[in-house]
């Protein structure tokens, strides 16, 4: 079969909107030091590294993970505060539990809601599935939510699907909360508030959880420092999780991931302290940044800072970065608000001093 055969093939069996696609692109970070994923730049201390190992000497690999993932949810729901009467449901990272909730409301002329710049998997998966995505502007000038053009949309559009990120990625800031109780108490779809960088803003809507109908919140694990472990969870009403069981894959949820979480989640306290060093990291990072002559920096609430360079330098500040062994986000090339921003993971103390010099020298 010929290449134009195949070509002929795909153009008749796959849908347009999705050959207009181009696939989630991860950059090669190979002999970089990598800051340009928001994680967590510490490993675990030797002696619970030891503990784990022999615990996964007792994992089954040849039987089937536990479908509902008890023991796992169990744990998930007293480390992260989950409100009595509320259920949970687990997904390979954030991101399947997007898709989930997106199949369980996509029909025709359906609509997604999100606020841009935003997570791109929202749109992503909108158009995957065949909802039409309803981007919302942020204000240009602090990326701050404009309840106003808010409210309007939902007016407007009416969608099924709401989600609001909480603190914003990958501006870093983190929404008024009673701007988002408005929109909440104007949506008659679902509102998902996505508290991915929660480890870092010390602010949830975790216990405000059962006051509506139709609120859920979504976390991952990843920003707190498992992001190999690729685990997401969603906490909501019985009633709505039951729903969206119904949809997640069985097994989605592998049996090195179930064990490896709940030994890890047994050690909140070494995240928590993590957590409170990136904080501090990045209250340093912040002044440092400002005190550099050309830079634009926004406050951030996350384990990252955006930051906008001198026009026109973005891009050649980000390939010099490169080229010192530092791997950084470019948020240029998406234009717009972001055009000449760049975005740097917050990393230990030594990681942020090399970013910091490397960039200085740039400058």
């Amino acid at each position: 079969m010929s290449h134009t055969d195949v070509s002929q093939l795909i153009d008749r069996l796959v849908r347009p909107e999705i050959q207009a696609l181009h696939a989630y692109h991860v950059p090669d970070s190979s002999g970089l030091l990598k800051l340009d994923a928001m994680e967590n730049p510490y490993q675990w201390p030797q002696t619970m590294q030891d503990k784990w190992l022999e615990l996964l000497r007792t994992v089954e690999l040849n039987r089937y993970p536990d479908p509902g993932a008890k023991d796992l949810c169990v744990q998930l729901a007293q480390g992260m505060k989950v409100p009595q009467g509320q259920e949970l449901l687990l997904g390979n990272g954030s991101d399947e539990i997007i898709q989930i909730l997106a199949m369980a409301l996509a029909k025709p002329n359906s609509r997604l809601m999100a606020f841009d710049p935003g997570f791109v998997m929202y749109k992503l998966i909108a158009e995957l599935v065949g909802m039409e995505y309803v981007g919302v502007p942020l204000n240009p000038e602090d990326f701050s939510l404009d309840l106003e053009q808010a409210l309007l949309a939902i007016r407007n559009y009416q969608p099924e699907l709401i989600f609001i990120a909480y603190p914003n990625n990958p501006t870093g800031n983190a929404f008024d909360p009673m701007v988002i109780d408005a929109i909440i108490e104007e949506a008659e779809g679902l509102v998902v508030i996505d508290e991915a960088y929660q480890p870092f803003a010390e602010d949830t809507f975790m216990s405000r959880l059962g006051h509506h109908t139709n609120v859920l919140v979504m976390r991952t694990v990843s920003k707190l420092g498992l992001a190999g472990l690729r685990l997401g969870f969603l906490a909501g009403a019985p009633e709505w999780i039951e729903q969206l069981n119904k949809i997640r894959l069985p097994y989605n949820i592998n049996v090195l991931t179930q064990a490896s979480a709940v030994f890890a989640l047994k050690y909140t306290d070494i995240f928590d302290q993590q957590a409170a060093e990136i904080r501090l990291e990045r209250h340093k990072m912040q002044q440092s940044l400002e005190s550099i002559q050309g830079l634009h920096v926004f406050p951030s609430r996350a384990n990252f800072i955006l930051f906008k360079a001198p026009a026109g330098r973005a891009d050649g500040i980000f390939a010099d970065l490169k080229k010192a062994g530092i791997l950084i986000k470019n948020l240029n090339p998406a234009g717009g608000v972001l055009a000449d921003c760049l975005r740097v993971t917050v990393g230990t103390p030594e990681q942020n001093e090399q970013f910091l010099n490397a960039l200085q020298d740039i400058l």
